[in-house]
């Protein structure tokens, strides 16, 4: 790659919400070590956290060096920023499997290119070292409660009913001693997160400059991905855009991406991809011109953004699956096809009994693509229902053994998106 620097590079991508100094272009002109932090609140990671791995695999790309760091420690305490009221604290037996999760997953997303390793570390091997008093009186005696107080995490929080806990008040002590710790045995000078991670990375960059005088650190934050409409990416009426394939497979995630709007297809390609920026440039004089097919760049964007999550083979995978499922005349379904591409896709298993000579309305609910009859059968009246790929316009439409497919399984679809697959038990 031609010499640049990476945050001339991320700043013209629209990566950067914030930098505590501008002196940061300057320090990564030669490699510096730096980080991000993830807390293992769930065994997976979502499209969200995304940015923050993207952020740190740029930097990997200039020759720097990242680490991911794991919270097993400050997830047991649960991080306030962005939070309107306190999450439920998970077990410590929860927290260490979520944990031994993200560890393979970042893993996985970050060495997949086969270049330097890029360490994944966890603070709790070394919060959980230090005793309450030895705490108190090594780490809490150089923060300011007038400092604390005044961060935004907190005054949002302290206006509400609710308010806040001592618990989640003190997390910014752990996230800043996570900094100073990083700095003194690995050398790490920057840290980078989201723009609500702002108040939890300047008390890292305080407490360095209280604890370690001259030597300065530094920090980074980009924006949160949301839409053009202000809503958050990666929520859907299912729940989250997951990262690994065991909770959402690369079929859905690759979905996900294929029908984002157009009003955000650009942001997303510029922060979730790695084509250079000339050529979304390029895509992005393409998108408003009549000739261009519809969601071309969103399959630009869903292509390289799966193959980042998912490698090759899951690309590969979701790609195929999307062909074999496309609903039209000339897709010719069999058993071997549904159960090549079961992984992908939710099913759910019914006697023989709930399927030949039912309504497919019930059908539908049943299998819970709807959340009503009324819905299910306003769907088909509109003509997004399909059996087998080929739609159904009859509301009053009664399945038979013709509907399935060698006699074991069909395929009910709720527009092009939601699929699941019915096994006759």
């Amino acid at each position: 790659m031609q010499k640049q620097n990476v945050i001339s590079v991320l700043k013209e991508r629209g990566f950067i919400d914030a930098l505590t100094s501008p002196e940061i272009e300057k320090i990564v002109e030669n490699p510096i070590k730096l980080y991000c932090g993830f807390d293992p609140t769930s065994d997976s990671l979502h499209l969200g956290n995304l940015v923050g791995i993207i952020a740190l695999a740029w930097f990997k790309r200039f020759g720097h060096h990242p680490i991911a760091l794991v919270g097993g420690a400050t997830g047991m305490i649960g991080d306030p920023s962005g939070k309107s009221a306190e999450r439920n604290l998970l077990s410590e037996e929860a927290l260490r499997a979520n944990a031994a999760s993200l560890d393979h997953l970042l893993n996985t997303l970050l060495n997949r290119d086969g270049n330097e390793r890029l360490p994944v570390l966890n603070n709790y091997d070394w919060i959980s070292k230090f005793s309450l008093l030895d705490f108190l009186r090594d780490v809490g005696k150089h923060f300011r409660l007038g400092v604390m107080l005044a961060k935004d995490m907190v005054r949002t929080r302290l206006i509400t009913e609710e308010g806040m806990s001592f618990t989640e008040f003190s997390y910014q002590l752990l996230q800043g001693y996570d900094f100073y710790y990083l700095l003194k045995h690995h050398g790490v000078v920057l840290q980078v997160g989201g723009s609500d991670q702002w108040g939890n990375i300047t008390a890292g960059t305080d407490l360095i400059r209280k604890l370690n005088g001259e030597q300065q650190a530094f920090g980074l934050t980009f924006p949160l991905l949301t839409k053009s409409d202000g809503t958050k990416f990666g929520k859907t009426e299912k729940g989250a855009i997951w990262l690994s394939p065991d909770k959402l497979s690369p079929y859905e995630f690759y979905q996900y991406l294929y029908r984002v709007s157009d009003d955000d297809v650009v942001k997303l390609l510029r922060v979730l991809t790695f084509i250079p920026i000339e050529e979304i440039r390029q895509l992005e004089q393409q998108l408003n011109r009549e000739e261009c097919a519809p969601n071309a760049l969103q399959k630009r964007l869903a292509e390289e953004a799966t193959r980042f999550v998912h490698g090759e083979e899951g690309l590969r995978s979701a790609l195929e699956v999307t062909v074999n499922l496309a609903p039209g005349k000339e897709t010719v379904l069999d058993v071997a096809t549904l159960e090549a591409t079961s992984n992908n896709l939710p099913s759910v298993a019914f006697p023989l009994s709930e399927i030949i000579d039912c309504k497919l309305v019930d059908c539908l609910f049943n299998a819970k693509l709807f959340a009503s009859k009324g819905d299910a059968r306003r769907m088909i009246l509109n003509g997004g229902v399909y059996i087998n790929n080929q739609k159904i316009g009859d509301a009053n439409y009664v399945l038979s053994q013709k509907d399935l497919i060698e006699g074991r399984m069909l395929l009910l679809a709720a527009g092009k998106k939601n699929k699941v697959i019915v096994r006759v038990e």
